[in-house]
């Protein structure tokens, strides 16, 4: 099976990669564990860390361009994962670059998808960015949703084609509501969401990090261990499995950003939580504050999507994953 990864030199890209490559196989439509015979990694420009495997071929190039991405889908192509995107802060600074890369670039991965010999499954990467505007304290697996980002309405508008083009049998699409991903190694990024990693890397490393958010703020979290998991498996249910819903809220840590420094100050002592500089930014608390505060992903649980069981084992993830690259 030859597995194309849009997004894969970014960091879930290259988990998903690796974790693929440790297990050999994926579950094609007929319910057939398949080999992997090649992974794809498809972005816009390369970066640190891609498996040294001969199974890994790395494309560059725009996932909006049309000849570009019909020469990445292959006809041998047998699964796609759809992760390539410009971030929540990147997409609302630049509407112009958000709508091309996050609606037109996925439109495009799509008809790819659409001109294959037959239907293939394909995981899309969806965001809580796509809920806003008057939330509950609880959000249900049914909540309606009203992005007030230009990034929510993209990935929202993303899921509603993923589904129609799984509803006309042109794709055998998924899509996964994603949490804010805790912890990630590397620098932070353009996403409004990226002190909620950096004021625990940071820390971590004997490095100072800014808090940008009121401390009493609720964030749903997952690790990249249960993300890359929660790709897999989303690939892997068979198309009863998901139904005519082809959207998941998953399964998250609801925490408050008070209770994630607590998390460092157990894992790392009084010295690292000291480094965590409490600096209101507007601009991104008023995006977060238009987030989901809390979830109840219920539907997930019971096709077997699974949370992080605590903000300490998130650290500890991290420590034993990627903490010894990052000092490398």
């Amino acid at each position: 099976m030859r597995v194309v990864i849009t997004g894969g030199a970014g960091m879930l890209g290259k988990k998903l990669a690796g974790e693929l490559l440790k297990r050999g196989t994926l579950v094609d439509r007929s319910g057939k564990a398949r080999e992997i015979s090649k992974i794809v990694l498809f972005d816009i420009a390369e970066s640190p860390g891609i498996p040294a495997d001969p199974r890994i071929e790395v494309q560059l190039g725009d996932v909006d361009d049309h000849a570009t991405v019909d020469r990445l889908i292959a006809p041998d192509t047998g699964a796609i994962f759809h992760l390539a995107g410009v971030v929540s802060s990147g997409a609302e600074r630049d509407f112009d670059l958000g709508y091309r890369v996050n609606l037109d670039g996925t439109r495009e991965v799509l008809e790819a998808a659409r001109r294959l010999p037959q239907p293939i499954k394909l995981v899309f990467a969806s965001s809580l960015a796509c809920y806003g505007g008057g939330l509950p304290p609880v959000i249900p697996d049914d909540f309606r949703i009203t992005p007030q980002t230009s990034y929510g309405t993209q990935k929202a508008i993303g899921e509603l084609l993923v589904a129609d083009y799984a509803r006309k049998g042109y794709v055998d699409g998924r899509s996964l509501r994603l949490p804010t991903i805790v912890v990630r190694p590397g620098k932070p990024n353009l996403a409004a969401s990226t002190f909620a990693s950096s004021i625990l890397r940071e820390p971590l490393a004997g490095e100072r990090a800014m808090c940008p958010v009121d401390p009493e703020t609720w964030m749903p979290l997952l690790s990249p261990r249960r993300c890359i998991d929660a790709f897999i498996r989303a690939h892997d249910l068979s198309d009863a499995d998901w139904g005519w819903n082809r959207t998941l809220l998953l399964p998250s840590l609801d925490i408050t950003v008070r209770d994630m420094a607590e998390g460092l100050r157990r894992a790392a002592g009084e010295a690292a939580y000291a480094l965590i500089e409490w600096k209101h930014d507007p601009a991104i608390a008023k995006i977060v504050a238009g987030w989901p505060a809390r979830m109840a992903a219920k539907r997930a649980v019971t096709m077997g999507f699974a949370a992080d069981a605590s903000i300490d084992e998130m650290i500890e993830n991290y420590r034993r994953d990627d903490a010894p690259a990052a000092r490398a």
